[in-house]
């Protein structure tokens, strides 16, 4: 009997543990860090300023420093075209969640700054045309301005 209950306990709690989504996590993560949060919404096989901006941005260690410095949470939200670049289903679900919520006209890509809460604080329509690091010192602006 006690088999059984450890057995469904460990069930019930790893399917809760599964339902909180990336942004969820994100915000959650953000919240107890002081930190913002970065939403990209990219084509990421098809849209070429969304490729662009992933290699000459996001990808750089100037980027990467912002997480690494507890400054920033950052979720994409792609949306490939190819069969074989498609995410799981539960990550297809959580993009359209999130386009449905910000991002209603479909830009590719399109960047938001966020707060803890979700709050847009500043938004990126296309390819930025500032440099990785004059990207990531307007996010320290923000961050700085909390």
């Amino acid at each position: 009997m006690k088999t059984i209950f450890t057995a469904i306990f460990l069930a019930l709690f790893s399917v809760l543990a599964n339902a909180q989504t990336r942004f969820e996590k994100a915000k959650k993560t953000a919240s107890e860090q002081n930190e913002l949060i970065l939403l990209n919404f990219s084509g990421s096989d098809w849209c070429i300023p969304c490729i662009k901006l992933h290699k000459n941005i996001i990808e750089t260690e100037t980027f990467k420093q912002l997480s690494a410095d507890h400054i920033l949470q950052y979720v994409n939200a792609d949306f490939p075209r190819s069969k074989n670049n498609q995410p799981s289903e539960e990550i297809k679900k959580e993009n359209a969640s999130l386009a449905e919520r910000y991002n209603s006209k479909g830009l590719f890509p399109f960047t938001l700054l966020l707060n803890s809460e979700g709050k847009i604080l500043k938004t990126w329509e296309g390819l930025p045309s500032e440099s990785a690091v004059a990207f990531s010192n307007e996010i320290k602006s923000f961050y700085q301005k909390k």
